[in-house]
């Protein structure tokens, strides 16, 4: 059975208000590096829209009569000012419409994400709050104020779930914090941020839904 150390839960002021156990199975987990790395490489190229595009000799305009005779110019035969070798001709080998997209298996998603939280837990970089204690309307000079307190990393990634819109509301303005619900939570923008935050609902929405598909395996 999956053994769970703790980890204090902070108030809105930064005291400690009791903490959260952390199942073995989620945050204890062992830190692949290479399959990090392909999955975070596949999710980024997963978002490349593929949209470039170039024209090819046949597709250029202009004439397709022959510049100039073929023999006593003196100089290389031609056949079309649209080839290549002319301005405004063709494009060689030239990018074409295309999907990046990199099939990733989701166990693979699944073990990147679990792994990459584990480092977090391992180096101090998870931390999981009561609440911002903001309350009647969204206050970013307030947040700014917690996760100083709280979060000393220079990139933050805030989670919460999709009901506390206030919180997101108050955080989203922020300079280098990026704020996702906890249904969202991917490799990347755990990899990118120096220090996680949990609000305590985002942990325990989080955590029941891991273990939940943890179980059906």
């Amino acid at each position: 059975m999956a053994t769970a150390t703790k980890l204090e839960i902070l108030d809105a002021k930064g005291k400690k208000a009791g903490s959260v156990e952390l199942p073995e199975a989620i945050f204890g987990a062992e830190t692949n590096v290479p399959l990090i790395h392909q999955v975070v490489t596949a999710q980024l190229a997963a978002a490349r829209q593929g949209t470039h595009k170039v024209k090819n000799r046949g597709e250029r305009s202009g004439s397709g009569v022959k510049p100039f005779k073929q023999k006593g110019t003196g100089r290389a035969r031609q056949g079309s000012v649209r080839m290549p070798q002319h301005r405004g001709g063709g494009i060689v080998h030239g990018p074409v419409p295309r999907d990046y997209a990199q099939r990733t298996p989701k166990k693979m998603i699944a073990a990147a994400l679990i792994g990459l939280l584990s480092d977090r837990v391992r180096g101090n970089r998870l931390h999981v709050v009561d609440s911002f204690g903001i309350e009647g309307k969204p206050s970013t000079k307030s947040a700014r104020e917690f996760l100083a307190a709280v979060a000393p990393g220079t990139r933050v990634l805030v989670v919460v779930t999709r009901e506390d819109e206030l919180t997101a509301l108050s955080v989203r303005n922020l300079q280098n914090v990026h704020v996702l619900f906890q249904d969202q939570l991917n490799a990347y923008d755990v990899v990118v941020s120096d220090d996680l935050v949990f609000t305590k609902a985002a942990f325990d929405a989080f955590v029941a839904g891991r273990t939940a598909k943890e179980e059906t395996k």
